[in-house]
């Protein structure tokens, strides 16, 4: 891929996600009640859409509303095993949901450091903090590829449904391993292609910032990771998934195509691999 097109797909996702924050401060929702790339005005909804991708209901009363904006397809702190005391990134943190959720467990001796490239979406989640009290949590803008965090600092490296928005996702794979720690965890909940999609589908902004053109097939992924040093990389995608993914693009058939998965991965080192 050429770098015009990475820096416009990058574009507009981050157009589409600074549209999705402010819709969320504004409680106007942003017309797409139930994708990845929507958010509803109405709680409810968003506690539906949270509960269907593996949250519980304790999870959702631990965050600052309006952390949780019913974005996501899957929970990757139920993979993540997080311990006290650990460093934890957060790839594409967003309004900080899954960051303050990790905070929790790490508890006030760990840290949690969120990512996210939209500005709009990284005060959102400041904000979120401060009403939260949540001291150990930080959010620092950058994108996923080239990452502002030093080599080695973290334990874990969670996100949910962002690396997909990537359009170079092996440089996201090498960054990640350059800031874990020898023995460091990938703990990823991820859209994952099960067929080759249409040309039609794969080139649609709209699809693309909602998660579900930029998905790459398992094998792929699979080699990404491993090439970028990782070992014990499993992938397992979740066919029941394809009932909610069908909401985010309805009559598309996209479900056809693609599927939410869990992605687990270790760098060697630390008495591991």
């Amino acid at each position: 891929m050429d770098q015009k097109h990475a820096d416009d797909i990058r574009q507009n996702v981050r157009e589409s996600y600074a549209q999705v924050a402010e819709a969320s401060d504004e409680g106007t929702g942003c017309g797409v009640e139930s994708s990845c790339c929507g958010v509803s005005d109405e709680a409810p909804i968003n506690t539906l859409i949270s509960t269907r991708l593996g949250y519980s209901e304790d999870d959702l009363a631990q965050v600052p509303e309006g952390a949780d904006m019913g974005l996501g397809c899957g929970n990757p702190r139920a993979i993540a095993s997080l311990r006290r005391g650990e460093t934890v990134v957060d790839l594409g943190s967003g309004g900080g949901f899954d960051a303050f959720l990790a905070a929790a467990e790490v508890g006030e001796a760990g840290r949690v450091i969120g990512i996210d490239m939209t500005p709009a979406m990284l005060s959102k989640a400041r904000a979120n903090a401060a009403k939260g009290h949540f001291t150990q949590v930080e959010f620092r803008l950058g994108e996923i590829e080239h990452l502002p965090v030093a080599d080695g600092e973290a334990d874990v490296i969670i996100s949910n449904c962002v690396i997909n928005l990537s359009p170079d996702k092996a440089q996201v794979f090498r960054e990640a391993f350059r800031i874990l720690k020898p023995g460091g965890r990938l703990a990823i909940s991820d859209v994952v292609a099960s067929a080759e999609m249409p040309a039609e589908m794969k080139n649609d902004p709209q699809l693309h910032a909602g998660c579900m053109a930029g998905a790459e097939l398992v094998d792929d992924l699979q080699r990404m990771i491993t090439e970028a040093g990782f070992c014990d990389v499993r992938i397992a995608p979740k066919d029941a998934s394809r009932a909610f993914i069908k909401d985010w693009a309805p009559g598309r058939g996209v479900e056809d195509y693609v599927l939410s998965a869990t992605i687990e991965a270790v760098k060697p080192g630390g008495g591991c691999c």
